[in-house]
């Protein structure tokens, strides 16, 4: 699921593209600009003008490097126009409604974009990146959805490494017991420390925190997250808690991947 909607990334463009100009950007210095942004001198690259290469950049280019050279052009935009943005016009009302798009999504890239893309890569499932993308960009618009959906993430890790590795799952595993026969498979603590050392110890403290992590999720989407039927009376959790699940499952998940992959090794 992309960051920006079209009719997001359309308004952006609107604020940018002026009758051909970009801002106020002759074309070397766009030039440079977007080379600095996204690796591309997008005048250079596409043979037209300054509106027409960003138009023709958008609707080519993947969702992540469209959305990066926006906000880059957002940024550029808030720091050179306050003067327009002070005033009554077409672009000042523009503006006011992008600001709470762009502050959206950069919450959403600070918080987990990078470790959702490389878990992606790491997964290479269809499923599981349509379920981060879903998870990342519900914090803000559901957060009782991507309490779920972060539930449902680690529950497909590790039916993921358990059966990558033809281990038989029962039916009736909770999500504590697929975790616990994942590390159990995994044999976390490095071999060459001694269970009675310090340091195991304490990564077996850590380790267990780290289910921890994943009971408390669970309970949290048993009573706040989705698949549940609720009441008119209902109010579920806000975007800081969503963004707790949602953090600390990819933290676990993480982890468990990396062992995981460790292990094949």
């Amino acid at each position: 699921m992309a960051l920006l909607s079209n009719i997001e990334i359309g308004a952006l463009v609107r604020l940018f593209n002026r009758g051909g100009y970009v801002l106020d950007f002759s074309t070397a210095d766009f030039d440079a600009f977007t080379l600095e942004s996204v690796g591309v001198a997008l005048c250079t690259s596409y043979g037209l003008s300054k509106g027409k290469s960003l138009n023709a950049f958008v609707s080519e280019a993947d969702d992540t490097t469209v959305t990066k050279l926006l906000i880059d052009l957002f940024d550029y935009y808030e720091l050179t126009y306050a003067k327009e943005l002070a005033g009554e016009n077409e672009y000042a009302a523009i503006y006011k409604r992008c600001k709470p798009i762009v502050h959206r999504v950069k919450t959403i890239i600070s918080t987990s974009v990078l470790p959702v893309e490389d878990l992606k890569e790491k997964f290479s499932s269809e499923y599981i990146s349509s379920q981060l993308d879903m998870m990342v960009h519900m914090q803000s618009k559901n957060p009782t959805e991507a309490i779920g959906k972060s539930k449902e993430l680690i529950e497909s890790c590790c039916k993921t490494i358990l059966e990558n590795s033809s281990i038989a799952i029962d039916k009736k595993w909770d999500l504590m017991r697929l975790v616990d026969e994942t590390v159990k498979l995994l044999k976390i603590t490095p071999r060459d420390i001694p269970d009675s050392a310090p340091e195991a110890i304490a990564i077996k403290n850590l380790l267990q925190n780290m289910k921890n992590i994943a009971q408390n999720i669970a309970t949290i989407r048993n009573a706040y997250g989705s698949g549940h039927g609720r009441s008119a009376s209902y109010k579920g959790l806000e975007e800081r808690h969503a963004k707790l699940a949602v953090g600390s499952s990819l933290t676990l998940v993480n982890f468990l991947w990396d062992s995981y992959e460790r292990r094949k090794e």
